[in-house]
């Protein structure tokens, strides 16, 4: 599940695959796998991404179905 919400995301944002990767500091085709649900995302980059996005990891996880995160205080 999480692997189509990695790239509804990235689309959303108008952003490449090789944008992302370049973000996470991996090579595209790596990332592309992430997408696919060829390879598991490494704890370090969901947290990015999730940061990145300012979504809940539990919303790339599929645990949620609440988009946006609390706003810190």
């Amino acid at each position: 599940m999480y692997f189509q919400r990695l790239r509804d995301l990235r689309e959303d944002s108008d952003l490449t695959q090789t944008q992302i990767s370049e973000i996470l500091g991996i090579q595209q085709t790596v990332y592309s796998r992430y997408e696919r649900g060829f390879q598991t995302i490494p704890v370090e980059h969901l947290i990015t991404l999730a940061d990145f996005y300012n979504v809940s990891t539990d919303y790339i996880l599929g645990r949620t179905l609440v988009k946006e995160t609390a706003q810190k205080k």
